[in-house]
């Protein structure tokens, strides 16, 4: 699994941050995503998958495949 975001389309609502914390952060000053580990371990994906569904901006993308 690799994790992909698009810091533009990031609202800073802070879903993933909030649903998968070793995986996501916010920055400080707006909010917006931080890609801690852009390759979790398997142990996080189901995790990440949530993190990805529930983004209300659609930046949180997981490429099964990688």
């Amino acid at each position: 699994m690799k994790v992909i975001v698009d810091e533009t389309k990031c609202c800073g609502a802070g879903q993933c941050a909030l649903i998968a914390p070793e995986v996501f952060d916010q920055r400080d000053e707006d909010g917006i995503v931080v890609l801690l580990e852009p390759e979790p371990a398997e142990d996080r994906h189901p995790a990440v998958r949530e993190a990805a569904a529930v983004c209300p901006a659609g930046a949180v993308h997981v490429d099964e495949d990688a």
